[in-house]
């Protein structure tokens, strides 16, 4: 049994999983990081290994105060991934990217994948049929477009996410949410019938904490899965394991 754990630029997601099977899933904020896990173990006793990606700041001592019930694996770049890492500037290319990657490559064997992560960030990762990581894209996600607006502007409000009533906002409120949420949406399309052009034989993976919200209003044909990370973070595990 294992507890895979994400640590995001906003809060934390975890998992439990029994070979591939997820039992649960937990989100909590930073703070309440070894709370959680005690409690968790709790529930869990016969939890044996403790698998962290990190892209947000977090006290590792934290995990560490766990080591003596469970072996703790913080995932790195040095260790094997399922791909070939085409991205010119490896050493900047962030874990939860490469976990996203490697789910992504475990999953749908063969086939060119293009992964979407809607969360703090929008993230693309293209992975080819050759499993040859080639890179993608970051964009502001849909809270930071709300926030940007608000903050780099004299008087424009800070809304909060709300699917837009009508195409044409005729007020400053609905003009706003307009534009975010369906300057993203066009974006995400906008992306996908580019790579479809240019590569058959694809997929693609929509995560992140927007998924279901985003998922809806796309045109195209997606596999959306807002744990997706948790499931590749264990599926990385068992790959490195029979490795």
């Amino acid at each position: 049994m294992v507890l895979v754990i994400d640590v995001g630029n906003t809060r934390i997601k975890a998992a439990v999983f029994e070979g591939n099977m997820l039992l649960e899933v937990f989100v909590f904020v930073k703070e309440e990081l070894q709370k959680n896990c005690v409690n968790i173990l709790k529930k869990y006793p016969l939890l044996i290994q403790v698998v962290v990606s990190s892209v947000g700041f977090v006290d590792e001592i934290a995990f560490l105060k766990l080591e003596s019930k469970l072996k703790i694996h913080f995932v790195t770049r040095e260790e094997e991934f399922p791909f070939v890492n085409k991205y010119a500037t490896p050493a900047t290319l962030g874990i939860d990217r490469m976990v996203l990657a490697a789910g992504a490559v475990l999953q749908f064997p063969r086939q060119n994948r293009l992964v979407i992560d809607a969360g703090t960030c929008v993230t693309y990762d293209f992975i080819d049929e050759q499993d040859h990581y080639l890179g993608g894209a970051i964009s502001p996600g849909l809270r930071l477009r709300y926030e940007s607006l608000h903050n780099f502007t004299a008087k424009l409000p800070l809304l909060t996410l709300e699917n837009p009533k009508e195409l044409i906002g005729d007020s400053t409120n609905s003009s706003i949410h307009s534009g975010v949420v369906n300057g993203l949406v066009y974006e995400i399309d906008g992306f996908i019938a580019d790579y479809k052009l240019k590569y058959p034989n694809f997929i693609i993976i929509l995560t992140g904490g927007d998924t279901v919200f985003l998922a809806k209003r796309l045109k195209n044909t997606i596999f959306a899965n807002s744990n997706f990370l948790l499931e590749s973070l264990n599926r990385k595990f068992h790959y490195n394991i029979k490795k």
